[in-house]
């Protein structure tokens, strides 16, 4: 289920309130969510989502990514990854928003083009959709 980006972020496709307990045993602290409400009928709300993170003790960000990777988008990414301590998910529908998401607030940190690439790949994920803001 988890893919592993980096050594403290993980990315996933959609995730549901049963899984974030299963979660927090492998150690991650904080759940990002990178897909807006509504996407899919059967899709679990935000708010689901983030009322079992609660429950499980984990730290919650909504950071919806509807149409492109925006600079709002990079900064709140950052800073989630900034305070957290301790293993990060990131999702959305297939995992693929969430991991270019990642590589654009990485390498606004200063990682190399290459390591990101290299990353992605491993996590199955191709960057060119966001070659332009790396």
């Amino acid at each position: 289920m988890m893919r592993q980006l980096d050594e403290k972020v993980f990315l996933s496709g959609q995730i549901r309130a049963e899984d974030v307990g299963r979660l927090r045993e492998q150690g991650v602290v904080m759940v990002i969510n990178n897909r807006p409400d509504g996407e899919e009928p059967d899709q679990p709300t935000g708010a689901e989502i983030e009322a079992a993170a609660d429950a499980a003790g984990l730290a919650y960000r909504f950071i919806p990514i509807q149409r492109g990777i925006g600079p709002a988008h990079v900064e709140e990414m950052r800073e989630a990854f900034d305070e957290a301590d301790g293993k990060v998910l990131a999702y959305c529908r297939s995992g693929t928003r969430s991991a270019l998401a990642w590589a654009v607030a990485r390498r606004k940190e200063g990682v190399s083009f290459e390591e990101l690439e290299r990353a992605a790949a491993d996590a199955g994920i191709d960057l060119a959709p966001v070659a332009h803001l790396l």
